[in-house]
């Protein structure tokens, strides 16, 4: 079976509820406080939470903060592909929830900004697996280039997922060049995908992308409660979404990204794998925490409970 070799970065989040955010200088009570595993961490747990294989392929650190993110994976059947710890502590992020369900975060980089060629290749990549690319690793001057050239040398039966994130705006940069006519699966939400292409609406927004992209590039953009849209080879499709009270939007995405990639992994079409990408993150949102994707028995269930076949 394929397994997904998750290139991003695992921090750890100080996940705090609050009833809105403070003003600047201001001050409030959090309703709960926790450290929990983050970032990359969220796809690679839905993932094998969905019975898709995860090696995590990038760096952790030594000290609280990298003990925490190793027993995080460890926990979760996740395998640890750069074995040797950095020299320094994996990297926090401070995640905060009000009662919109909306989250915002302030990061600090650790461990995880940096990688090598080497690291890259001391696991195994066969065909048929799924390489995942956060946006997010092309900003860290440590990784961003390695990453790059060892992407680049894949051969084409490697599957490469990429995940812009919020910070990747636009496809101008030498870098994104390089790397889009290499993507084989999109996976954003509809902010990052309008930010991405200067779009107003969805639509555009996919037309835009097909044109930066090669025509056999699977894309899927979230739409929230709504669902998701797929497109490939000029065909698109609206994937409805699960009616639900949401409570914690933090980790949904992810929760959806990890699912959708096991069910490609799996032999599912895009519409099955996005239908149950979208349930899993309807799930998500209505538990606290980052890594709250469901289990494939859960996902089968919460289908069937809705409706679905």
């Amino acid at each position: 079976m394929p397994k997904m070799l998750h290139t991003g970065q695992v921090i750890i989040d100080l996940v705090m509820a609050v009833d809105k955010l403070p003003q600047i200088g201001g001050d409030v009570l959090a309703q709960s406080a926790g450290f929990e595993a983050g970032g990359g961490f969220n796809v690679m747990a839905a993932a094998v939470r969905n019975g898709l294989p995860v090696v995590y392929l990038g760096r952790h650190g030594t000290g609280r903060f990298g003990d925490l993110a190793r027993q995080a994976m460890n926990a979760e059947g996740i395998h640890i592909g750069i074995t040797e710890p950095a020299q320094k502590d994996t990297g926090l992020c401070v995640a905060l929830t009000d009662a919109s369900a909306e989250r915002s975060f302030i990061s600090y980089i650790g461990a995880e900004g940096e990688v090598t060629e080497e690291d890259l290749n001391s696991v195994a990549v066969v065909a048929g697996d799924y390489v995942y690319l956060s946006g997010y690793s092309l900003l860290h001057e440590g990784k961003a280039q390695a990453l790059l050239d060892w992407t680049l040398a894949l051969p084409d039966s490697i599957n490469v997922v990429f995940d812009p994130g919020p910070l990747v705006e636009s496809p101008d940069s030498p870098m994104m060049q390089a790397l889009l006519p290499r993507i084989d699966v999109w996976t954003s939400n509809s902010v990052e995908a309008l930010r991405f292409t200067g779009a107003e609406d969805i639509g555009v927004a996919l037309d835009r992308l097909a044109e930066h992209l090669p025509n056999e590039v699977l894309m899927v953009v979230r739409d929230g409660p709504q669902g998701c849209w797929i497109h490939q080879r000029d065909e698109r499709r609206h994937v409805p979404g699960f009616a639900v009270k949401a409570v914690d939007s933090n980790g949904a995405g992810d929760a959806h990204a990890g699912v959708f990639i096991a069910g490609l992994a799996q032999g599912l079409s895009a519409h099955e794998a996005a239908r149950r990408a979208n349930a899993a993150a309807a799930i998500a949102v209505t538990r606290w925490g980052p890594a709250t994707s469901p289990g494939a028995a859960e996902v089968d269930a919460f289908i069937l409970d809705s409706g679905g076949a």
